[in-house]
């Protein structure tokens, strides 16, 4: 995947949150991605079907996302992500169509903040509990692998857990009912050769000072002679290529030989062989 065309275009055409509520001014990123395939094209039926309505993206009807039943058996996660079935648009399309599928999917969601929920567009309510889990307001949002779970279930209909470690131990997913098996890639010895290794899409799995995976990112690929990108939900602590501090949640973000992502890097996923 070549990585040229404007974010901010992106934003546009995609309609990706411009401002975030608790900022007085909005980001604009200076990365962008261009990709090889029409971005309509790659979303046409997540722009007008079901698919792509937020309120219907979890197996719990929206009316009730905030009901009782919901906080006693998700507490401040909030509704779960529904199973869905492998959409028809894939029929035909190759292995680089269906990653950069996901990408584009995933793009939409930039500007969102750092949330542990389970979806993306859910928004709790002022009472909602979700100080239990550390991180949360009542803003719309998710984190780093429920963003990957939820991309690639709603993209592909590809499911594997949320739950970070099982899903950096992993050795297979579910697709369509049937199991699919997972190629395991291991860190390259050299920085250089991570462009070379993976490819748009990967899960590249991250550990924390204790050694242990704590974090998930969709590689997304090199712009020209710059650092490569990836795009993840994190916390803030992260700059961009100006030196420009990026906000938390769902952003594009440089991954260089001296950054936390590939210094503590474990290994990835190839959920498209």
């Amino acid at each position: 995947m070549r990585l040229t065309a404007l974010y901010t275009i992106a934003a546009i055409l995609l309609g990706i949150p411009a401002l975030r509520g608790d900022e007085a001014k909005p980001y604009t990123s200076p990365h962008a991605v261009e990709f090889q395939h029409s971005k309509r094209e790659l979303l046409k039926d997540l722009l007008t079907g079901e698919r792509g309505d937020p309120k219907k993206q979890s197996k719990i009807p929206a009316d009730d996302w905030a009901s009782d039943a919901v906080r006693k058996k998700y507490g401040a996660w909030g509704p779960p992500l529904k199973t869905f079935g492998v959409p028809e648009i894939l029929d035909g399309q190759s292995a680089a169509w269906k990653r950069e599928r996901v990408i584009a999917l995933a793009m939409r969601y930039c500007g969102y903040s750092y949330q542990h929920h389970h979806l993306p567009d859910w928004e709790p309510p002022a009472d909602w509990p979700w100080k239990e889990v550390g991180h949360g307001k009542n803003a719309k949002g998710i984190d780093c692998s429920n963003f990957t779970t939820f991309v690639y279930a709603v993209a592909l209909g590809v499911h594997f857990s949320s739950a970070i470690l099982e899903q950096s131990e992993a050795t297979e997913t579910k697709v369509g009912g049937e199991k699919s098996k997972l190629e395991r890639i291991e860190k390259p010895k050299a920085f250089a050769d991570c462009a070379k290794v993976f490819r748009t899409g990967d899960l590249l799995f991250i550990k924390n000072k204790l050694g242990k995976v704590s974090h998930v990112v969709l590689w997304v690929g090199p712009i020209g002679g710059d650092a490569p990108l990836i795009l993840d939900s994190t916390g803030t602590g992260h700059k961009d290529s100006r030196g420009t501090a990026i906000p938390d949640g769902v952003n594009l973000r440089p991954f260089t030989e001296a950054g936390w992502y590939f210094q503590s890097l474990s290994h990835a996923h190839r959920v498209v062989r």
